[in-house]
This record gives structure tokens, C-alpha cells and sequence, in this order.
């Protein structure tokens, strides 16, 4: 049996299932039906389109494959399919038994047998990928490069550029929370005794200048390098890894701004501050793949907090707080919503993450 990534990577794409099948979370109310009407509505229902079905079954097909994937991983391939079928039929039924409960949303069983569909060609495709020795392939590639590496850390890596497909203030700077705490604690102290304790903060938020700008792009390039360099021993390695996840890094912010902006703005974002960032970025990454995993925590530990401080007192330009209103109350919300939550929170889990590191007893690479 191994460790896996693919189980929390699951677990936490069931968490995106469930945010976009519930989103807005609102309206609430008994409409006096039970839950297996879900189960005997006639089919096809009367409203349906090709993207729905394809849109269904791609859907739960990730899902599938995590929980094949990891049951592959743990030593019971020939339950994966069967494993991948169960989880994802269920929690679709439970979806759509809840969607009963919200006027604005239309559960029906078209779409629990697609989910189903979806759940259990990922559980094949999985399956096959062991028969065909790929998950063995994969199994040598992690054991050669990150050894007996826990799966936390190995999921925060490959959540990272999820994380940075949700706009953010600074390109690659996660972590923006305290503007969006201000304004949810505004509305649930409007009207109290407390509402004069805000906001937080006594003086307006001063823009970032140029090299807190590049400093803060240079920390979000070297935030998933340090991690790396929790997991990976050879500096040659660490080395190799930097530049891939500043590649990585780069893609996914440029598909991020034609997401948000339009294809045309993809490398708007590429200011002369932020390219010195992401090379200062790489750089350090490259120096710092000397260091013993303990030192690299720890710089990770200074430089995050460094960067948290001067992102939380920055203040959202009026441009990119109407894009980013669009992401949330538009269509992209039910694919990239828990993507949102990633970007706020990735930076603190890491910093979570290392901190942990440093308590435990480990060989020093």
C-alpha cells in the first residue's frame, strides 16, 4: 500500500462537485417532494443538450479516475472501477436529492446516471492505465524524484496551478484575503454593537510600489519551489523543478488573464516588474536548491509571511474588482468557485504545511 496524493485530490474535487451542484447556497425551502422523485421522473426529461450530457459526464470523469487512481495506489486495483462507480453514483444522488431543496436549481436522473457514467469511465480509464503499467511508470518517476515523500505535500504542489487559474491582484501573489474579510465582516456586524470596529484597518491601503510588486511575484514563484524542496533531496532536481513550475506558473496565469480579460490581455500582465519578479524568483530557486529541507522551510515560513503582509495591505484596483465580480456571479463560478477558495487559502496551507515540517525528526537532505 502507498501513500497517495490521489485521495485528498479526491476529496477535494468532491468539494468542487459540491459547491458548483449547491451554488448560491440560498433560497432554502421544503418543497414537500421526496427524495426519490429524483429516481422516478420519466427520461429523457423534457429540456436537455448535448453540452448538458457532455458537460455531466466530463463532470464526474476527474472524479472517477482520483478514486481509481488511488485505489490502484493502495493496493486494490480490482476494486477501483467498482470503487470509482460507488463513491460517484452516490454523491451525485445526494446532489441531486438536495438540488429538491433549491428552487433554482433542477435535479433530475438524466443527470445522476451521466455523473454515474462519468464516475465509472474514469474508474476504467484509470484501471487501464494500471494494466497498461502507466500508474507503475508514475510509481517509479515519484519514488525516483520525490522518494517516500508524504502525499500532503506532494497534493499542495499539484493544487498550486489550480490555485492561480482564480484572477488574482498581483500575478502569482495568493493569498489576498483581508480585503474580502473586511467586507463579509461589514455585512454580518452591519447593525451591531460592533459595526464601529471597522475596518481593519485604520489607513487607506497604499498601492504596491514597483519592487514590492517584484518582490511579491518573486515569492510567488519561489513558494512552490521551496516546497519542492521539502519532498526532492538532489539540488540538480530542485533545480529542474523550479523551472518547470515557473513555466507552469506563467501558462496558467496567461489563461487566467484571457479568462478574465479576454484572449487578447493573456500576457497584459507580463509588466516589467513582473518579469524581473519571475526571474529573480527563478533565481533564488536555483540558489537556494543547496539548502537542507529544515533551511528551506524555514525561508518558506519568512518569505510567505513577507508576502502575505504586503498583499493583504494592498488595495484591489476598481478594474480588477469588476472582473473579479464577474468570475464570481458569472458562469465560471460552478468550474472555478472552489478555485477561488484555493488561491485565498493555498499560501496558508503551505505555511501550515511547514511549519509541521519543522516539528518532525527527519533525515537532512
Amino acid at each position: 500500500m502507498h501513500k497517495s496524493s490521489a485521495w485528498p485530490l479526491a476529496l477535494l474535487y468532491a468539494a468542487l462537485i459540491v459547491f458548483a451542484s449547491l451554488y448560491p447556497f440560498e433560497g432554502w425551502r421544503d418543497q414537500e417532494l421526496s427524495w426519490w422523485a429524483v429516481l422516478t421522473q420519466p427520461l429523457p426529461p423534457q429540456y436537455w443538450t448535448g453540452f448538458d450530457v457532455g458537460s455531466n459526464i466530463a463532470g464526474y470523469l476527474p472524479l472517477g479516475f482520483l478514486l481509481g487512481l488511488g485505489a490502484v495506489r493502495s493496493g486494490a486495483a480490482r476494486w477501483a472501477v467498482l470503487l470509482a462507480l460507488g463513491l460517484g453514483s452516490v454523491l451525485s444522488l445526494g446532489m441531486e436529492v438536495l438540488q429538491l431543496y433549491l428552487p433554482r436549481r433542477v435535479p433530475s436522473n438524466l443527470d445522476w446516471l451521466l455523473n454515474s457514467l462519468g464516475a465509472l469511465l474514469g474508474g476504467v480509464l484509470a484501471w487501464l492505465l494500471h494494466l497498461l503499467g502507466g500508474v507503475q511508470r508514475w510509481a517509479v518517476f515519484r519514488q525516483r524524484w520525490l522518494g517516500d515523500a508524504d502525499a500532503g505535500g506532494t497534493a499542495l504542489l499539484l493544487l498550486w496551478p489550480w490555485a492561480l487559474l482564480f484572477p488574482a491582484a498581483v500575478p502569482l501573489g495568493l493569498g489576498q484575503v483581508l480585503p474580502h474579510l473586511e467586507v463579509g465582516l461589514a455585512q454580518w456586524l452591519e447593525g451591531s454593537a460592533y459595526a464601529h470596529w471597522l475596518p481593519l484597518r485604520h489607513a487607506p491601503a497604499q498601492a504596491l510600489t514597483p519592487l514590492g510588486y517584484l518582490f511579491c511575484v518573486a515569492v510567488g514563484v519561489l513558494a512552490p519551489c521551496l516546497l519542492t524542496h521539502l519532498l526532492v533531496r538532489q539540488p540538480w532536481r530542485r533545480m529542474v523543478a523550479a523551472l518547470v513550475w515557473t513555466v507552469v506558473g506563467v501558462g496558467v496565469t496567461a489563461l487566467s488573464c484571457a479568462l478574465g480579460y479576454g484572449p487578447a490581455n493573456a500576457w497584459a500582465w507580463l509588466s516589467p516588474p513582473a518579469l524581473l519578479g519571475l526571474a529573480v524568483g527563478l533565481g533564488l530557486a536555483w540558489v537556494l536548491a543547496v539548502l537542507s529541507w529544515r533551511w528551506s522551510a524555514v525561508v518558506a515560513l519568512v518569505g510567505l509571511a513577507l508576502q502575505l503582509g504586503a498583499l493583504n495591505q494592498a488595495p484591489q484596483s476598481a478594474y480588477f474588482a469588476q472582473t473579479l465580480q464577474l468570475w464570481e456571479q458569472g458562469r465560471f463560478v460552478q468550474f472555478y468557485g472552489l478555485g477561488q477558495w484555493l488561491g485565498w487559502l493555498w499560501p496558508y496551507a503551505t505555511l501550515v504545511y511547514a511549519a509541521a515540517r519543522l516539528t518532525q525528526r527527519r533525515p537532512t537532505l
